[in-house]
């Protein structure tokens, strides 16, 4: 066989090659998702309520939108009863 190593050292080349290629793509996942703190498909596992977050979410714009002047009163009252109910 002499000294190449014969059809495994091309073999055992490509794994390396491959754990080191998954685990740059890894590090660059992890990364991303440490510098967005984790929003990419993390919040409905750190919120296990997320039907209340989306709730409070929306009376929170509500509120907003009551602010700035968009909605009138009686409209705030029942949208946010909607809301609540």
């Amino acid at each position: 066989m002499g000294w190449d190593g014969g059809a495994g050292w091309g073999l055992a080349q490509g794994l390396l090659a491959f754990v080191f290629i998954a685990a740059i793509v890894a590090g660059i996942v992890l990364v991303l998702r440490a510098a967005l703190g984790g929003r990419a498909g993390a919040a409905s596992e750190k919120q296990p309520n997320h039907g209340a977050s989306t709730r409070s979410e929306a009376l929170r714009l509500l509120e907003d939108r009551y602010a700035r002047g968009e909605i009138d009163r009686d409209e705030f009252l029942t949208r946010k009863g909607d809301l609540q109910s």
